[in-house]
């Protein structure tokens, strides 16, 4: 374990950047990293053998996360209570963050059963349909532009480490998924054979839209299969991330 490095200076160039992660949900494009705050996040990266570039922590965590976050960590930093809650993104500071290096942009599997992200925007949303994704098999993650900055702090924050298990590729345009060589699977509240009935294939590529608008006419007009998830309560649509879990676990099931 390398010897932690006390920093109390506020303007340290350190603190600038976690600032910018933190303040900007899409600073990570510049900056090639991202920051992950709380002992939760921080293990399901380290069981995945992502080793953090630094480790940074409040001095009052540093004897009981000091061994086993410091041991894995390129660098560790040291803060003082109050400066370590002067950056946190939380409302109820961790007191631990890492800074884990991003690898370079992705490019689309070919053959591997993805999740596409059609201009889906809210920050919730997308976390919560990564953890579906990876719960369920879904290896692959696909966020067309327009959609939620995939390794923004709310949305690392949604995912609850569902991140560090999956191909992540953002920022393409619609025309990537013909490199996938796969069925395009789509959801609709008033159209479409109904979900419980359907025969789903395997591998797929689920695509889910944008909260408003949903699935744009030109993916629709793709799909191999289009679906609709029964409502017998009378609602007129669900959420899509809510969507998003009951057509993944059908798939699932399905194989």
């Amino acid at each position: 374990m390398t010897s932690p490095q006390l920093i109390t200076a506020r303007d340290n160039p350190l603190l600038k950047e976690l600032r910018k992660l933190i303040q900007d949900g899409s600073a990570y494009r510049k900056l090639g990293r991202c920051w992950i705050e709380g002992d939760h996040l921080a293990r399901a990266a380290l069981l995945r053998g992502l080793r953090p570039a630094v480790a940074v922590l409040a001095e009052s965590a540093w004897a009981a996360l000091g061994g086993e976050f410091g041991a894995v960590a390129r660098k560790t930093v040291l803060l003082p209570d109050a400066l370590f809650d002067g950056i946190s993104g939380l409302e109820s500071p961790a007191r631990l963050g890492l800074v884990l290096d991003l690898p370079a942009a992705a490019a689309v599997q070919p053959g591997n059963a993805a999740v596409v992200l059609d201009r889906v925007q809210d920050a919730g949303n997308v976390g919560s349909i990564l953890r579906s994704a990876a719960a369920f098999g879904f290896r692959q993650v696909i966020a067309l532009k327009g959609t939620a900055a995939l390794w923004s702090p709310k949305v690392l924050r949604a995912g609850m480490g569902a991140h560090f298990a999956l191909h992540l590729v953002e920022g393409v345009e619609a025309d990537a998924l013909e490199g996938l060589g796969l069925p395009l699977l789509v959801t609709s509240s008033h159209q479409g054979e109904l979900l419980h009935r359907a025969r789903l294939p395997w591998p797929c590529a689920w695509v889910l839209g944008h909260e408003g608008q949903g699935v744009g006419s030109e993916l629709m007009g793709r799909a191999a299969l289009s679906v609709r998830i029964a409502q017998p309560g009378g609602e007129e649509s669900l959420n899509v991330a809510a969507a998003a879990a009951i057509c993944l676990h059908a798939s699932a099931a399905a194989r």
